[in-house]
C-alpha cells in the first residue's frame, strides 16, 4: 500500500502456534520505511489524442475549444494500481496548479469536472506515491506536467510531416519520429478498424521514464495495465491496442462539437 507523509515506519508481526492452544506473537524489533519501498521501476506518460477519445464516447465528449493538441492521460508506474484506496483526491491540494491540469490536462468525457484527476490519482496515483518525489498530490500532478512538456509530441510529429488530416501514416512513421527526437521508443496505441475498413485510428502515445525521470524504451508491458487479446496487447481504458504495423494510421482532426 503506497505511505502517506509521517506513516513511514511499520512494525513486522510474526505469528506462531507453539503448541496447538497457545498462539505466541513476536513482535520484531527491526522495522521497515514504505518510502524506501519501490515496488515498480519504471513509469509511463500516457498522452491521448482528443479527437480519438470523442470518436468512441461520442455522446459525453467535449473538447474545449483551445485544445488542438496531445493531452496528458496519465502518469503510471508500471505494475501496480490501486495501492491506497483510503487517500482521495482532494481538488484543493492542486490548486496553484488548477489552471495547468485544466490546460494540458483536461477530462474530455466528463467536461468542468476532477473526475479524470480523482480517477488517475486513485488508480496510479497512490502507488506512484511511494517515491519521494510524487508523495503529494501536487508533486504527482506537477511531475507529470513537467514530463508533457519536456516531450510535446504536437511539435515533434509536426516537425516530421505528421499532422492531423485525411492522409495515412505508418506506424515506423510516428516511432521514427520519436525516436528520431528522443532516442527511445514508445508504446504507440490505436483503435483497430470498424466496419470493414483496414485503417486504424491513432488515439495513444507513451512514453517511458525510470524512477530517476530519465527516458527509456517502452519494451516491458504491464501486465496490470494491458489485456492479451488476439495476439495483440490490449489497454483495457477506451479499447486501444498497439497499432499494427501493416495497417495505415488515421491522425484525425479534431472537431470541436460532437
Amino acid at each position: 500500500m503506497a505511505c502517506q507523509k509521517g506513516k513511514g515506519i511499520q512494525r513486522k508481526w510474526m505469528f506462531a502456534w507453539i503448541y496447538p492452544p497457545l498462539l505466541v506473537i513476536f513482535i520484531l524489533p527491526e522495522v521497515w520505511d514504505c518510502n524506501a519501498f519501490h515496488p515498480w521501476h519504471s513509469i509511463i506518460l500516457s498522452h491521448h489524442w482528443p479527437e480519438t477519445v470523442c470518436l468512441m464516447v461520442k455522446e459525453t465528449c467535449k473538447i474545449p475549444p483551445n485544445v488542438d493538441y496531445w493531452t496528458v492521460h496519465g502518469l503510471w508506474p508500471k505494475k501496480n494500481q490501486m495501492c491506497n484506496n483510503s487517500w482521495p483526491f482532494k481538488e484543493e491540494n492542486v490548486e496553484d496548479i488548477l489552471s495547468e491540469l485544466e490546460q494540458w490536462w483536461p477530462d474530455v468525457l466528463h467536461p468542468n469536472s476532477t473526475q479524470l484527476w480523482k480517477h488517475e490519482w486513485q488508480k496510479h496515483g497512490t502507488c506512484a506515491a511511494t517515491l519521494e518525489s510524487l508523495d503529494t498530490q501536487e508533486k504527482y500532478f506537477s511531475k507529470a506536467l513537467e514530463l508533457y512538456q519536456r516531450i510535446d509530441l504536437t511539435s515533434v510529429l509536426k516537425k516530421f510531416h505528421i499532422l492531423p488530416s485525411s492522409n495515412y501514416y505508418t506506424l515506423d512513421n510516428i516511432e521514427n519520429a520519436i525516436l528520431k527526437t528522443y532516442g527511445v521508443t514508445p508504446k504507440i496505441q490505436c483503435l483497430p478498424p470498424t466496419g470493414g475498413s483496414s485503417v486504424q485510428i491513432l488515439g495513444q502515445i507513451e512514453l517511458c521514464f525510470t524512477k530517476e525521470f530519465q527516458l527509456l524504451n517502452c519494451t516491458e508491458t504491464a501486465p496490470s495495465m494491458l489485456a492479451f487479446k488476439n495476439g495483440r496487447h490490449h489497454t483495457a481504458y477506451l479499447g486501444f491496442f498497439e497499432c499494427e504495423p501493416g495497417q495505415q494510421i488515421y491522425y484525425p482532426p479534431i472537431q470541436h462539437v460532437h
